[in-house]
């Protein structure tokens, strides 16, 4: 994706990467930290129609869900815009990741140590789409800690996919983690190349 800026004739690129995760892991969070706009958000409260449909348990006190996207934009230079696209996680949304993934060089998959099932969904949608990924465990406070190899053997991932810790509130932490995720992606593309 290219386009002009009507004040140059210079064309800018464009890349986009995707925030995933299960239901109240941050990903809106994330995307409005580290957004240089502000980020378009589709939220709306969450009703009693949920009900059935959406655990709420670990987070009771939620009063908004993303019901299609976040989305947030980075200028990395003069020509390159980086896009952020943070993808709903209730089960009953996941349609429109398929869509939200085209075109995207990698992905986050945010993780809550207090509800690790909550992220094999991601984890297997970015695995079976042979898209880089990196898991980013999202440090909430009060959250149990765990060592890098005991979560990945819980998420079942592979010794290669990068696992770093994340403070999605934060600007920096975020920066870092999209820093992390377009390391591995090139290093990824590096060795199909090969």
């Amino acid at each position: 994706m290219a386009y002009v800026h009507s004040d140059s004739s210079r064309a800018v690129s464009s890349t986009k990467i995707v925030i995933a995760g299960g239901f109240g892991v941050g990903k809106t969070t994330f995307v409005g930290a580290v957004s240089e706009i502000v980020p378009l958000r589709t939220e709306a409260l969450v009703t009693d129609e949920s009900d059935g449909h959406d655990d709420l348990a670990a987070t009771p006190h939620k009063a908004t869900t993303t019901v299609a996207m976040d989305f947030g934009r980075i200028t990395i230079a003069d020509d390159l815009v980086l896009y952020l696209f943070g993808t709903p996680g209730q089960r009953r949304f996941w349609f429109m990741w398929d869509d939200l993934v085209l075109g995207a060089i990698g992905a986050i998959v945010l993780v809550d140590t207090r509800r690790l099932d909550d992220s094999f969904a991601a984890v297997d949608f970015f695995e079976a789409r042979k898209l880089p990924f990196v898991v980013a465990v999202n440090e909430f406070d009060g959250a149990p800690r765990y060592h890098t190899e005991d979560l990945r053997e819980a998420l079942a991932i592979s010794p290669t996919v990068p696992i770093i810790n994340v403070d999605a509130r934060e600007r920096e932490s975020a920066k870092q983690a999209l820093i992390a995720v377009t390391e591995y992606a090139l290093d990824h593309l590096a060795s199909m190349a090969r």
